[in-house]
């Protein structure tokens, strides 16, 4: 669950269900958690369903979504502030997390094959066997060989 917020940041909701324990393990998990993983010793906000936000630097981010941070501000709904100097928060009662915009960079993005590139690649091959094939007498059969191709094919 993973959406743009603003043009500066990455928002990540928490999931709407609870993962199974084969979910849970660390090859399983999905992009949005792996995100979270990455965004471990950076600043982060997140926001509670009670409507308390939580800003300060993110020391440990669970698959769950549990997360401690240290530092943090915290900012109750009347608009109150309070400064603490470490919180842990629960990941079921997290609404959403806003990440800090360079981890948009994150490596395993680009090995995401979307639907236009794997169509792309597959017109690329088609090209490759199409500029095969141009130097045949007959498209689809392999250019003759032995005494046929040193005599011209009569």
């Amino acid at each position: 669950h993973l959406a743009a917020a603003s043009a500066s940041s990455l928002t990540l909701s928490a999931p709407p269900r609870r993962a199974s324990p084969a979910q849970k393990s660390m090859s399983n998990i999905g992009i949005p958690i792996k995100v979270l993983h990455d965004a471990e010793g950076h600043t982060v906000t997140v926001e509670l369903k009670n409507g308390e936000v939580y800003r300060g630097k993110l020391d440990e981010a669970e698959d769950n979504m549990n997360v401690h941070l240290s530092n943090c501000t915290k900012t109750m709904k009347d608009g109150q502030v309070e400064m603490l100097s470490n919180v842990f928060l629960r990941g079921s009662h997290v609404r959403f997390m806003v990440l800090p915009d360079i981890l948009k960079n994150a490596p395993f993005f680009k090995k995401i094959d979307t639907k236009a590139n794997k169509a792309s690649k597959a017109g690329k091959a088609k090209q490759a066997a199409t500029q095969r094939a141009a130097g045949r007498p007959t498209p689809g059969m392999p250019p003759p060989k032995g005494r046929a191709a040193r005599d011209g094919a009569r």
